[in-house]
């Protein structure tokens, strides 16, 4: 980040000439003031000007659509790169044609693209940590809905067999679906086992309270 310092008559003043060596708005950098300057007297004799730091903000929105830019044109994807940021949450969309090459297996591509943007982002936590969303094709959506079918599916087979059933590994937040959906289900409850990246979810039978 570019850090300067500058003066003027007052605050206001030495601020418009920083944003103006910087060629930069004044939502874009954070300030300090070393010296609040003083006119003196009759506005001429002991006069100090106003001295100030100014920082320039990482722009981490450019630097994750930068990032993904390089790895798509790598992967020779053409896609327009969609991002908008809200309550801490930035939400990242591609669109272009035949998306599959980016979302992987069961999106363990998209995944791995997303994470790697959220370092991205939140390197040297400067700032309040911020969630990445990547989303493609409206896959994770999609993905989600077939995790609650397959919950509801399985949780009919285990009430059915009066057994366990233990699902395919999973990553987080696709156990977190799993678990979500049938949490309310009064026969039946889910816990994880395994360690990572083979943890998978364990569909149960409750117990009969005596």
């Amino acid at each position: 980040m570019k850090t300067i310092e500058m003066t003027g008559r007052n605050v206001e003043e030495a601020l418009k000439n920083a944003l103006k060596e910087l060629n930069t708005t004044e939502d874009k950098v954070d300030m300090e003031v070393l010296e609040e300057g003083s006119k003196g007297l009759f506005k001429l004799i002991g006069a100090k000007p106003a001295r100030i730091r100014v920082t320039v903000k990482r722009d981490y929105i450019y630097e994750a659509k930068t990032f993904l830019r390089e790895v798509l044109d790598c992967m020779g994807m053409k896609a327009e790169i969609k991002i908008k940021e809200e309550n801490n949450v930035i939400s990242i969309s591609l669109v272009g044609s035949n998306m599959g090459l980016v979302i992987g297996y069961r999106g363990e591509t998209l995944d791995s693209l997303q994470y790697l943007v959220s370092l991205v982002v939140n390197k040297g936590h400067e700032t309040e940590y911020k969630r990445v969303v990547l989303d493609t094709e409206n896959y994770r959506y999609k993905r989600e809905e077939t995790l609650k079918r397959l919950a509801d599916k399985t949780a009919y087979k285990v009430r059915k067999t009066g057994r366990s059933f233990k699902l395919e590994p999973m990553n987080p937040y696709e156990r977190r679906v799993i678990h979500s959906a049938l949490q309310n289900n009064p026969y039946i409850y889910t816990y994880s086992e395994g360690e990572e990246p083979y943890r998978r979810v364990v569909v149960d039978l409750k117990k009969a309270s005596s």
